[in-house]
């Protein structure tokens, strides 16, 4: 999953270090994060939306491919296979 969060952190000129006290995490997290190797947790996904004052979904891009998710639609609702939707 992608993130906006080394983005938005220069951007509010904030050091990982004070972003990890604000969410209460490590600074090892936050890099982790922001390189891509660590998928936030629904619970830290809030609390830096939170901390950056916008909604998940605006710092975290979710793709479905990327991701092997499989028979949703874009609102996240299971849908109805046929033999044309199959994907997986």
């Amino acid at each position: 999953m992608k993130n906006k969060i080394q983005e938005l952190r220069k951007e509010w000129r904030i050091t990982q270090s004070e972003l990890a006290d604000a969410v209460e995490v490590t600074r090892q997290t936050i890099i982790s994060l922001e390189n891509g190797r660590y998928n936030a947790s629904l619970v830290l996904a809030h609390k830096i939306a939170q901390f950056f004052e916008m909604q998940i979904e605006d710092i975290f891009i979710f793709d479905l491919e990327e991701e092997n998710i499989c028979g949703l639609n874009q609102c996240g609702n299971r849908r109805r296979q046929t033999k044309s939707s199959r994907m997986c």
